[in-house]
């Protein structure tokens, strides 16, 4: 893929990401042409945006759909005629098998939590297995995961190796729809390198965790690459047989084999002719697909929404005035708020600071007259009354419990309180 001009504001026929097309089926990947990117590629390279969360919901509700009803035995559990003993034998109501004579005799039944019992909630085939999913979703997502799969990063976080591939998206000749051999198609891998990625799959084949090993699907292994054909010339005899590697037309695209488990980034391999034929497939901005009716892929309605790389294009910095130099004007001066600053409330408001001095002063009046109202707090009836507590104390009295107010005349006021010797 070339490098892309952070200087162009939009694609056009000089700026729009070009892929090589790899020449020779077997060896000599040495020729290349410049193929221009079909428009679902430049989807996700114009937006940005890989929009994982509506391919993971689509492929939730599509893989659903392949799903074979199941359910236990209607009568599985109910195959006794048990019946509870009621209250009074101080046993629970269960119902119970009936009979004597061995060791069934007697036993819970029915109930889930009983040995022999029917399940809880038994499940029933008529579940609804399958999910309807909107058509213009399912194309979203599949144009999405289509996008996706041109950029390297998110094929590699994928798990797919694609070090040693000269170019993502990788387009191969149309003379390799004729293979017809596996040989031929291994040889082809091997020169474009994508076969580091067919030796993952083939390291990560293992037995199957739980009863699945016992259903004829007992080994698993991870997903190899895609490769897409326009015409079936014996292509999918010759590559069905290796590990991982999946076939399909273009025209069938889906998002099952575009994004498997719902995770965006398959390896995909293309030929030429697949890969020129997808935007009549699925369309381009300005003509609806050809075989979708009136359907076009979502574009963005910015062409470029990348406002640094507008800025910065040719087309606008060649119109725009240079940037001024030497002595600018003076910034507007900074409004003050006049509820906090005294000088802006002086220039609004000459009458303020006499209002202000005004206020100070009858402040400073009921401050002198609250604090000389506390001062006199004790009046002469007050007084009065302190003299005669003191007088009619024991203390002053030299009663028998005089020794019992050492401290009295100390918590009056009156003198200090001498230390005892010890």
């Amino acid at each position: 893929m070339r490098k892309i001009s952070r200087t162009n504001a939009r694609w056009s026929d000089d700026t729009r990401p070009r892929s090589k097309l790899l020449n020779d089926r077997i060896a000599r990947h040495k020729h290349y042409s410049n193929r221009f990117f079909p428009f679902p590629f430049q989807l996700l390279l114009l937006l940005n945006n890989n929009n994982s969360d509506i391919v993971n919901a689509v492929h939730t509700g599509l893989n659903k759909n392949s799903r074979q009803a199941y359910a236990v035995s209607l009568e599985a559990g109910h195959q006794t005629a048990a019946e509870s003993w009621g209250t009074g034998r101080a046993v629970s109501r269960i119902p119970r098998v009936p009979g004597g004579g061995t060791h069934r005799a007697g036993q819970g039944a029915f109930g889930n939590m009983c040995r022999g019992g029917r399940m809880f909630a038994p499940t029933k085939t008529w579940r609804k297995w399958h999910r309807k999913v909107n058509l213009k979703e399912k194309r979203y997502a599949v144009c999405s995961a289509l996008a996706a799969s041109a950029v390297p990063a998110l094929l590699m976080a994928r798990g797919h190796r694609v070090e040693n591939v000269p170019e993502v998206p990788l387009v191969l000749d149309d003379s390799c729809e004729g293979t017809t051999k596996t040989s031929e198609a291994i040889k082809i891998l091997k020169a474009c390198g994508a076969f580091d990625d067919i030796e993952r799959v083939k390291a990560s084949r293992a037995v199957r965790a739980g009863k699945g090993k016992m259903r004829n699907r007992r080994y698993v292994q991870r997903k190899g690459p895609l490769v897409v054909y326009a015409n079936d010339s014996g292509m999918t005899r010759a590559f069905r047989n290796i590990p991982g590697v999946e076939l399909c037309s273009v025209d069938r695209l889906g998002l099952l084999s575009l994004a498997p488990g719902g995770h965006l980034g398959r390896f995909i391999i293309w030929t030429k002719s697949a890969f020129e034929k997808l935007d009549g497939v699925f369309g381009t901005k300005a003509q609806a697909s050809s075989s979708k009716k009136g359907w076009k892929p979502p574009a963005h309605i910015m062409t470029q929404p990348d406002l640094s790389r507008l800025i910065n294009s040719d087309e606008i910095q060649s119109v725009v005035n240079a940037p001024k130099t030497g002595k600018t004007r003076a910034h507007a001066p900074l409004k003050r708020n006049p509820l906090k600053n005294k000088a802006a409330m002086d220039r609004l408001n000459p009458y303020a600071k006499v209002a202000a001095e005004m206020r100070q002063r009858a402040e400073a009046e009921r401050a002198k007259a609250k604090a000389g109202k506390k001062a006199g707090a004790r009046s002469a009836v007050g007084q009065k009354f302190y003299e005669a507590m003191l007088v009619e104390s024991e203390y002053h009295k030299g009663g028998d419990d005089a020794e019992l107010f050492e401290s009295y005349k100390f918590w009056l006021g009156e003198e200090q309180v001498e230390a005892k010797p010890e």
